[in-house]
């Protein structure tokens, strides 16, 4: 039966306009400079295995991973527990926060079928690769990192390790020839090592491999909610100071409301006269997905008091199914197990081949 002229006309431009989009979806593989999923190049990123996250990791960082496992081409997060030792460690407990970290990032959205998700000491080339390039590095380059001049001053000496964690850190990124690296700020100058890096290796060895970019997370960082001067931070020893994927309702509830302010009851955003109610009016912007100016808004005819419980409902709406979900995966370590040797395999595919071509160039075959 003959279609109307009008449908056939109407199924012609749909025809077109899936043809268009086909078209531009292939010329975004093809052509790096048309920005549109999915975008070439390769991310890396890793985080210590410290337990389960806190507010201020998923809002800095986590949020954002999950975001560019659907941007990029190839996508690597790693749990860098070789990192992780070099400030004393109890076994069982750095297991048992290694799994826990696994459960965290799965039920935050990352998805082990779209990012490569490792257990870095599984994968040995990033020890080996360190080593090369620790080779390539002098002393006093390491000496004015900031990790090594913050931690080393807190603990009046550091390990071989802390001062050279920064270069392990080099060979985490250059490994995958990884091209773009989401950071913060705080991690920028360990980056330009990674850079620096490159091209001493490019200079004496040959072309081999790309100076990695930074991402930029545009998310304000979150801060203490006892101390809002300082950031959010596990290690808090204030227990209301920090909220974690997993508190319950009440806790969060609880950790909000006793959270610092300041004897104005109006809410505004003003992070330098009003850090406390800054603060908060940054978690329920992050958290419900809106704009300051729209957060501020909203809390129109609401003195602070009043306004902690509109945060309060939109860090509840937003962490109850992942905490729901952390529950559920801790429940399953042999599949955490499963996920993390899987990543390990698709991981060492890729570095492999990359340390094998460096050691050819160095010398060692």
């Amino acid at each position: 039966m003959a279609l109307p002229v009008r449908t056939s006309f109407r199924h012609i431009r749909r025809f077109i306009q899936k043809f268009t989009i086909s078209r531009r979806s292939l010329s975004s593989a093809v052509r790096p400079d048309i920005k549109e999923p999915l975008l070439l190049g390769r991310v890396f990123s890793g985080i210590q295995p410290t337990g389960v996250p806190h507010l201020g990791n998923y809002l800095g960082a986590l949020g954002n991973w999950v975001s560019l496992q659907n941007q990029y081409s190839s996508v690597l997060y790693s749990i860098v527990d070789l990192h992780s030792i070099t400030q004393p460690q109890d076994p069982k407990l750095l297991r048992t926060n290694i799994l826990d970290m696994v459960a965290s990032l799965l039920a935050c959205g990352i998805d082990p079928r779209r990012a490569v998700l490792f257990q870095q000491s599984q994968v040995s080339e990033h020890a080996e690769l360190s080593w090369i390039l620790g080779c390539l590095t002098s002393m006093p380059r390491l000496r004015h990192l900031p990790q090594w001049k913050m931690k080393s001053k807190q603990k009046n000496e550091g390990s071989v390790g802390l001062y050279t964690y920064p270069v392990l850190q080099a060979a985490d990124i250059l490994l995958y020839k990884s091209t773009h690296v989401p950071v913060g700020e705080d991690q920028v100058q360990h980056l330009e090592l990674a850079q620096d890096l490159a091209r001493i290796f490019n200079h004496r060895f040959g072309d081999l491999f790309p100076e990695p970019r930074a991402l930029l997370s545009s998310t304000r960082k979150i801060k203490s909610l006892r101390e809002p001067s300082a950031k959010m931070s596990k290690s808090d020893p204030q227990t209301m100071a920090t909220v974690f994927l997993t508190d319950s309702p009440d806790d969060v509830a609880l950790k909000i409301r006793r959270s610092v302010t300041d004897f104005t009851s109006e809410v505004t955003f003003d992070p330098e006269n009003r850090p406390g109610v800054s603060n908060l009016v940054s978690i329920h912007a992050a958290m419900a997905t809106i704009s300051v100016e729209e957060a501020v808004s909203q809390a129109t005819g609401l003195d602070t008091g009043a306004y902690k419980q509109l945060v309060t409902e939109a860090v509840v709406q937003r962490l109850t199914p992942i905490r729901l979900q952390v529950e559920r995966l801790r429940s399953d370590p042999a599949h955490l197990e499963h996920v993390l040797a899987q990543g390990a395999s698709r991981a060492r595919e890729l570095a492999a081949p990359v340390l094998e071509e460096v050691k050819q160039r160095v010398g060692f075959c």
